[in-house]
């Protein structure tokens, strides 16, 4: 019998609608521009908020190189303008800036969102020479102390408005760029519960996964999806696979799935699995394109970071699925995962362990595969519930849309 979360048809929340078309925003341009569309939690933010301009009547470029999100972005209403925004080098970005102004100019943009440091400094400076709004979303935690680093880091604070994607955020923001405080303005990022539903997603786009996992229908799978990268925790993940093989779980197949950082690392994290003697349990799958169907073919998802994260994209996701998520108890993640000891159990909606300690996170595991029937369902209902409540896409679409209609007031 296959071992694959059930969708609770009757009891599941039906998304709220997609934000209304708004005069104001009607014929106005917005440029983003991140460094490329392959993946990840900004390129996804972008692609919502082309979306929402679309249907607002507003059109909204992307600036970009370009890749697998790119046909989405245009199939959303996004405009792709290939630019090579991904450059860290101070010579081209010179050169970029100049460009940009060129577009912003040519294109008459009256919003310039960047949502990444190189691009930002880009957009900085041909804002400048424009007159274009500015806009920048604190994406990350920006870690770096050498006078350079933070120099560097703080353009991201440089925004007519500063949108901090948590609290957690925020108070980095103001704790390291003082003089931005008056400017923050804080945004979860949030889930389309219309794609993130187990009613949306059919069992054979989830036999069609485990079969390409190779995971036999009596296994269970549980899913650590993120950028392979040292921060995100592999290697922790490694060591509690090595006390889940001790225990009586020898139906468990651990799963990496996403892009890797470099090939060095996939290597680097291949030879630990070999020597920790897990290679049976823990297998790197690499990019899915189908993540609803990937929460709802775990038994468990992880998400073990070793540094505070700004936000936690798979928590909500995992969330929206109904599928037992487990994270590291640092940066944003006690906003986004309610836990024991600070929730009463009856009302948590996931677990939240210690960063960097195996054991903590194989016992954490141990206890989400060890869920009854029911409890597993309540606790479905109460992380989907989180998630419409407090992390949907409209949420942070409305509350996007306003940053840039207040910026076209001034």
């Amino acid at each position: 019998m296959e071992l694959v979360a059930r969708p609770l048809m009757p009891q599941t929340l039906a998304p709220p609608k997609a934000p209304a078309a708004d005069q104001s925003l009607v014929g106005r341009t917005v440029l983003q521009i991140v460094p490329d569309l392959q993946s990840g939690g900004a390129e996804r933010a972008t692609i919502d908020m082309a979306e929402a301009l679309a249907l607002a009547g507003g059109r909204c470029l992307v600036a970009s190189r370009g890749g697998r999100m790119v046909s989405e972005l245009q199939s959303k209403g996004g405009i792709w303008i290939p630019f090579p925004a991904a450059t860290k080098n101070p010579f081209a970005m010179a050169l970029n800036s100049v460009q940009l102004a060129r577009i912003l100019r040519d294109e008459g943009v009256d919003i310039v969102h960047a949502r990444s440091r190189a691009p930002a400094w880009v957009a900085y400076y041909a804002t400048r020479q424009t007159g274009a709004k500015f806009v920048t979303t604190y994406h990350s935690a920006y870690y770096g102390t050498s006078p350079i680093k933070l120099r560097y880091n703080a353009v991201m604070a440089t925004g007519d408005t500063v949108i901090a994607i948590s609290e957690f955020a925020a108070q980095r923001i103001r704790q390291l760029h003082p003089d931005a405080s008056e400017r923050v303005v804080v945004i979860p990022r949030g889930a389309d519960l219309r794609v993130f539903s187990p009613d949306a997603v059919s069992p054979s786009r989830v036999q069609r996964l485990r079969a390409q996992w190779n995971v036999a229908a009596h296994e269970r799978v549980v899913l650590l999806p993120a950028r392979l990268a040292a921060r995100k925790g592999h290697a922790v993940m490694i060591e509690a696979a090595k006390r889940l093989a001790a225990s009586d779980m020898s139906d468990i197949r651990i799963l990496f799935v996403g892009d890797p950082h470099s090939e060095n690392f996939r290597q680097a994290i291949e030879t630990q699995i070999q020597r920790a003697g897990v290679s049976d349990l823990v297998r790197n799958a690499g990019h899915c394109d189908d993540m609803p169907a990937a929460y709802l073919a775990a038994a468990a998802v992880v998400a073990p970071s070793i540094e505070p994260e700004a936000f936690g994209r798979v928590a909500i996701e995992a969330q929206a699925m109904g599928a037992p998520v487990i994270v590291s108890d640092i940066g944003a993640s006690p906003e986004i995962v309610q836990a024991p000891p600070q929730t009463p159990r009856h009302q948590a909606t996931g677990w939240r362990v210690p960063p960097g300690d195996p054991v903590a996170l194989a016992r954490a595991i141990g206890e989400a595969l060890s869920l009854t029937a029911s409890a597993r369902d309540e606790l479905m209902l109460r992380a989907r519930d989180n998630v419409q409540s407090r992390f949907s896409i409209e949420q942070m679409q409305r509350a996007t849309l306003d940053v840039y209609r207040r910026l076209l007031q001034q």
